[in-house]
């Protein structure tokens, strides 16, 4: 699966500094505004990429759609915060989300790649970065 990672500009990291004992409870609100800017993007070349150039009619049912989501945000091994946008798991048929958006992101023997993750990487970054800070600016302002 795409793995996307955004470095924070210097003036960003230290309006976070100035948070002190608010960091824990303020982080993660503007980390989840920062992922549904990049989910609303997924979400939108996926709904572009689904059933465009078959040979055959779609079968979509739009549980790969729906299954998108964004995780709460939490601390990883590295001791960074982070969100993830993905799928939830399992698909009522059995069958992967993981691995069907694998399948049309990058294609299959038959089935040429339809890549929707790492476009939407590209053109999320900006917008996702400008909201973080605005969002950051937010709570900023109400302590």
């Amino acid at each position: 699966m795409a793995r996307a990672t955004y470095k924070l500009p210097e003036d960003f990291l230290l309006k976070v500094s100035t948070l002190a004992e608010k960091t824990d409870e303020i982080i993660p609100k503007v980390l989840k505004e920062g992922g549904e800017v990049v989910k609303a993007k997924v979400k939108s070349n996926l709904q572009a990429v689904i059933g465009n150039d078959t040979k055959l009619p779609s079968r979509s049912t739009g549980e790969l759609i729906d299954a998108l989501g964004v995780s709460p945000a939490g601390i990883n091994r590295n001791g960074d915060y982070d969100v993830k946008v993905g799928f939830d798991e399992p698909r009522s048929d059995g069958e992967s989300n993981a691995k069907l958006a694998n399948i049309l992101e990058y294609g299959k023997s038959g089935q040429p790649a339809k890549p929707f993750l790492k476009p939407a990487k590209t053109a999320s970054r900006n917008a996702c970065i400008e909201t973080m800070k605005r969002k950051l600016d937010e709570e900023i302002s109400k302590i």
